[in-house]
């Protein structure tokens, strides 16, 4: 009698997301709110470098999102920002190859911390079809 083989295992690689912006769009708290899903989240600090897809080298990604921020809420999440206007727009200069290559965009300007992972989760959820749990440690 022969037995059929049994079914694949489900693939266990673990979802890679990279987050990628200019300083104050919120990367660094989303990225913390990710892994705390067990989400394997990398900020290859793309804002920072003239390689235009290192994003794509450092971090390899499954998917990318790109946080962005306009430069009155920059400057009110981080009142010291040194640079000014023109330091945000050297980096958004250096952010265009990742911006257009984006699975997902959200401009944070007029969004709380919880609202930036509410859409960020909703797209992954509905991107992977994974049904997160509730995120921990982040408020609103």
């Amino acid at each position: 009698m022969e037995t059929s083989p049994p079914p694949p295992e489900p693939d266990s690689k673990p979802l890679r997301v990279a987050v990628v912006g200019p300083c104050s769009a919120g990367k660094s708290t989303l990225s913390q709110t990710l892994k705390s899903l067990g989400i394997d989240t990398r900020q290859p600090a793309q804002e920072h470098s003239y390689v235009p897809d290192m994003w794509r080298r450092v971090s390899r990604p499954d998917i990318l999102i790109y946080l962005d921020v306009d430069y009155v809420n920059a400057t009110r999440r981080r009142p010291h920002l040194g640079g000014g206007l023109p330091r945000l727009q050297m980096q958004q200069e250096r952010l265009i190859h990742a911006r257009q290559h984006c699975d997902f965009y959200v401009d944070t300007s007029p969004l709380s911390p919880a609202e930036v992972q509410e859409q960020v989760i909703a797209f992954l959820q509905q991107k992977t079809g994974h049904q997160f749990p509730e995120a921990v440690g982040v408020s609103g």
